[in-house]
């Protein structure tokens, strides 16, 4: 449980501020000029955070650990998709309504809150 106190405090918060800081409403034009090249090299970094996660934290419990390792799936599978598809990828988020990213985010949001909380709470006693 401390290992995944230990990533929940690092992952929460990071993943809460880059989807608070890429947010339509936040920063509406952010996606408008999208390069492959680094729609690529986000999907790298992506790839790599999903991957460390996943060596150092691969449990499926029945608990909020879980959110965890099922958010570093998601970083691998979505860092894979965007270097192998960069062009594709950035075609299909420019094309797709910008509600629909919206309700992903904030979905992921309520996730990152979530595993935060559970990093950074007091151990009950």
């Amino acid at each position: 449980m401390a290992n995944s106190r230990q990533i929940a405090g690092l992952l929460g918060p990071t993943l809460s501020a880059v989807l608070i800081s890429e947010f339509p409403l936040v920063q509406p034009h952010l996606y408008d000029a999208q390069i492959p090249p680094v729609v690529y090299l986000s999907g790298a970094l992506f790839f790599v955070a999903g991957l460390a996660i996943v060596r150092a934290h691969n449990h499926w419990v029945r608990a909020w650990p879980v959110l965890i390792t099922a958010t570093g799936w998601f970083l691998l599978v979505l860092g894979l998709i965007r270097m192998f598809a960069a062009g594709q990828y950035r075609q299909a988020s420019a094309e797709a309504g910008s509600a629909t990213f919206m309700v992903l985010e904030g979905i992921l949001f309520v996730i990152a809150l979530v595993i935060t909380y559970y990093g950074y709470r007091r151990d009950p006693q």
